[in-house]
């Protein structure tokens, strides 16, 4: 990766010395036709050096990415959330005098969360907010934004 960072800069170095070499012959009225093709054979040069460096780039962000985060040691190992451990607990949980309802069914009952159509869009974990829930989830985004952008510098 080195020898194809270095390449293109050493071109760029190269073909900026050349076109000062080609000023100055063209003020002491030489001919410089040989300087420019020099100069636009170094820019064709250039330009494939940055192109197969964007190219390995993009190689190595990739492999980077497929890199899961390591977890903490003392993190347990699960399968799925079931095995998810409780670590601390504030307060106590609130009784109601009603059904609690959890986000899911809400999210259904009001046609905001649409599970369904976020399995065939992206596979799991993962779904569609439409409607009122959407505009809520971005305005609670763009408030929290708001805050620690503005009050939390």
């Amino acid at each position: 990766r080195k020898g194809f960072q270095v390449q293109p800069e050493n071109l760029q170095a190269e073909r900026n010395s050349r076109s000062k070499s080609t000023g100055q012959a063209k003020a002491r009225g030489e001919d410089i036709e040989p300087l420019r093709l020099e100069v636009n054979k170094l820019g064709e040069e250039l330009d494939q050096a940055k192109a197969e460096l964007d190219v390995l780039q993009a190689e190595i962000r990739d492999i980077a990415l497929a890199i899961p985060n390591i977890p903490d040691d003392s993190v347990p190992v699960g399968k799925d959330e079931n095995d998810n451990v409780e670590v601390k607990r504030w307060g106590t949980p609130r009784e109601f005098d009603f059904e609690v309802r959890d986000h899911v069914t809400l999210g259904e009952m009001h046609a905001g969360l649409d599970f369904a159509a976020a399995v065939k869009l992206t596979g799991s974990r993962f779904v569609v907010m439409k409607g009122q829930i959407a505009h809520l989830h971005r305005a609670l985004a763009q408030f929290m934004l708001d805050l620690h952008t503005g009050q939390h510098r």
